[in-house]
């Protein structure tokens, strides 16, 4: 079977992440096959702060693959879009758009009147663009796959952190919950890993600030592991980190996919009672040489979209890919 022609781009943000992708794709490259590469495309920047995305080299007839987080800012969802829409207008065969964070993902429903569905409008954007597949990770809500009318390939982050919590050797390993919306991902990981549940219920009055939490199951003597799809502000984790070792934890750590870590995030984290944090690369960590990183672990997901990207490319099954 004759495969079709396959070209790899980034974004701005994403070109870290891209590079590695590429070399997984390489390190997984049959005898014979073509080496992969990263497409040499460019973004022509006006003094306005207008920018235009363009390809530097042919894209006719390809599948294109496009490597973009859209975290914010939300130029990086526009450079996307602009991307998508070169490639569609360059004659590209197919464009999939690669996006290892699904920004906008906490819109995903009418929490209160008189509010914006944002997932579904991004989602919408993306087709309209002229994408034709959609790659991503960790959705905050699985629900969003259904904003879309073509496919969408999920990922789960559990496919590195599942071998990463079993190399720890934890004796008293339980995984906790942040809050009530978690506690599918954490009853998911407990059973792979045959281990207690615990559920830290919180109460929130207004976004980013969380006003009481209370903690569900045998907490006392346990090694907890509190697993979450973000880190955003860290006030959710961090708390209920100290709540959990108040009540008489031995230890706990995080795993969470998407480091976003907005705001007083990363002192939070330092000053908090957590041991370790486990993220992704998914959102690159802060540059900021200041800022005290000391707690907080990277685990690839390179190899998984490299794996994921090279199969549908392939028209071969990813459900290889997935732990749950």
């Amino acid at each position: 079977m004759k495969y079709q022609r396959m070209e790899l781009f980034a974004c701005r943000a994403s070109r870290d992440f891209a590079s590695k992708v590429i070399d997984g794709l390489n390190a997984i490259r049959q005898p014979g096959e073509e080496e992969f590469k990263l497409g040499d495309a460019e973004t022509t920047q006006f003094s306005d702060g207008e920018f235009q995305p363009s390809y530097s080299e042919s894209v006719r007839g390809a599948t294109v693959f496009i490597i973009q987080s859209t975290f914010p800012p939300a130029d990086n969802l526009l450079e996307l879009l602009l991307m998508i829409d070169a490639a569609k207008r360059a004659s590209a065969d197919k464009v999939i758009a690669v996006m290892p964070y699904f920004g906008w993902a906490r819109q995903d429903r009418k929490d209160k009147p008189r509010v914006s569905i944002g997932a579904k409008l991004v989602a919408n954007l993306l087709k309209a663009a002229g994408a034709d597949r959609v790659m991503t990770c960790d959705l905050h809500a699985d629900q969003i796959q259904g904003f879309f009318d073509f496919p969408v390939d999920h990922v789960f982050a559990s496919k590195v952190f599942i071998p990463c919590l079993k190399e720890l050797n934890l004796p008293n390993l339980s995984i906790a919950a942040p809050d009530m919306g978690g506690a599918k991902r954490a009853n998911a990981y407990a059973k792979e890993l045959g281990c207690p549940v615990i559920i830290c219920h919180k109460s929130r009055p207004r976004p980013n600030v969380v006003a009481s939490m209370t903690a569900i199951g045998e907490v006392e003597g346990r090694d907890i592991v509190i697993v979450d799809d973000m880190i955003d502000t860290a006030g959710t984790l961090t708390k209920a980190a100290d709540l959990l070792m108040e009540k008489g934890a031995n230890s706990v750590r995080a795993c969470a996919t998407h480091a976003v870590l907005s705001g007083p995030a990363y002192e939070r984290i330092a000053a908090s009672a957590l041991k370790e944090v486990f993220v992704t690369d998914t959102i690159p960590l802060t540059k900021d040489p200041s800022v005290d990183k000391s707690k907080i672990k990277v685990i690839s997901m390179t190899g998984v979209f490299a794996q994921t990207i090279k199969r549908v490319n392939n028209f071969d099954p990813i459900s290889t890919e997935f732990i749950f």
